[in-house]
């Protein structure tokens, strides 16, 4: 993007999210992730796990998105077909096309990449002896740049996630965004459910006593936790990836789906279905801000949500005064400690800051 005006511009979003009892992220054994910062255990939840759900947010909002896949072939097969190739040609030319991306691994990858591979290979007759993996990328971009419907990422995960292709560094795409861990504010110690299941079918034939007994007997490991999230979107790298006139779109589906998302795991039967708390967003410029949380914090009778609300907003407010001009603050906005301030009011804000440079202000 020529003139990229949002270069170095990011929104920060420190979240508080409380959840009751929930498992949200395994580890190997089936127990809930954890951490030990500040010398004490924390309960964690990985970056992959709540990405992977903001992820699939943003299909359910209706933004577009790619696939992330080993089978290529079944999508560039019908392309190639609609570029003429017959059915022996587009089977043959879309397993050379597989065998260089996915090999070893997954490919992630939008309809419009797809459909410059077709491109390609409609140029040179959809011959394999013409398709080399080190230039293979490079013919197929020739493409892309040929077309403007074609050159921009037209799939937001993408940008938003980023895609390495060890073997074809040319497709490879900064993510836009960064997440961290999150963790408890407060020490967790996990605990245990003891369950038991019950047989349905009584057998006439069984003494009552021997029917009265449980069937199954097991254990899950749980905890609950207030979470600290977060996340960082630079809007000059996302600014790169997509057309101009998506960016604001973009940044809503971002944001709602970063709202919405909530990890599965055992959702049926500790159920987590608790949205944000509270957030602290900025808009800055200058590099990336996060809060420790190295001490942990005390419920003290209150619960664990004030106090680390108060550590939150003290650790910003104080780095503010201590980074002076390097602090580079374009919007601060806090969501959740008043209830004229919607989600949709937040977005709003957000949105204002990808169409020009805003002033600093508070909301």
């Amino acid at each position: 993007m020529e003139n990229n005006s949002l270069k170095n511009t990011r929104i920060e979003f420190h979240i508080l999210q409380s959840f009751p009892v929930t498992c949200l992220n395994r580890d190997d054994v089936g127990a809930p992730k954890t951490a030990n910062i500040g010398g004490v255990t924390r309960a964690r939840v990985s970056s992959q796990c709540w990405k992977r759900q903001v992820r699939l947010a943003l299909r359910d909002l209706g933004a577009k998105a790619g696939t992330r896949t080993k089978k290529v072939k079944e999508l560039l097969v019908p392309a190639c077909k609609a570029h003429g190739a017959d059915e022996q040609a587009a089977e043959a030319f879309s397993d050379r096309v597989a065998e260089i991306l996915t090999k070893d691994t997954l490919l992630f990858i939008g309809d419009n990449e797809v459909e410059a591979l077709a491109r390609y290979g409609n140029s040179i007759d959809f011959d394999t002896s013409g398709v080399k993996e080190k230039t293979l990328w490079k013919e197929a971009k020739k493409v892309l740049d040929q077309d403007r419907s074609l050159k921009h990422l037209n799939a937001l995960d993408i940008a938003l996630f980023g895609r390495m292709v060890a073997k074809l560094p040319d497709m490879n795409v900064e993510a836009a965004s960064s997440f961290a861990h999150a963790i408890s504010t407060h020490k967790v110690a996990n605990e245990v459910e003891f369950f038991t299941a019950l047989d349905d079918y009584a057998d006439p034939d069984e003494e009552a006593e021997h029917e009265s007994g449980s069937a199954h007997m097991g254990s899950l490991e749980f905890n609950s936790a207030t979470y600290y999230r977060y996340v960082s979107l630079d809007l000059g790298q996302l600014a790169e990836q997509i057309p101009a006139d998506n960016l604001a779109d973009a940044v809503e589906s971002f944001v709602k789906a970063l709202f919405i998302a909530v990890p599965d795991a055992r959702q049926t039967t500790m159920s987590g279905a608790s949205p944000w708390d509270y957030a602290r967003v900025l808009v800055r410029k200058g590099q990336r801000l996060q809060v420790p949380f190295d001490r942990p914090v005390r419920a003290q009778g209150q619960g664990y949500l004030e106090p680390s609300l108060r550590e939150l907003d003290g650790f910003i407010d104080s780095r503010e005064k201590m980074l002076g001009s390097l602090y580079g603050k374009l919007g601060d906005y806090r969501w959740g400690d008043r209830e004229d301030f919607s989600i949709d009011d937040l977005v709003g804000a957000l949105k204002g800051h990808v169409e020009d440079a805003a002033p600093v202000e508070e909301a």
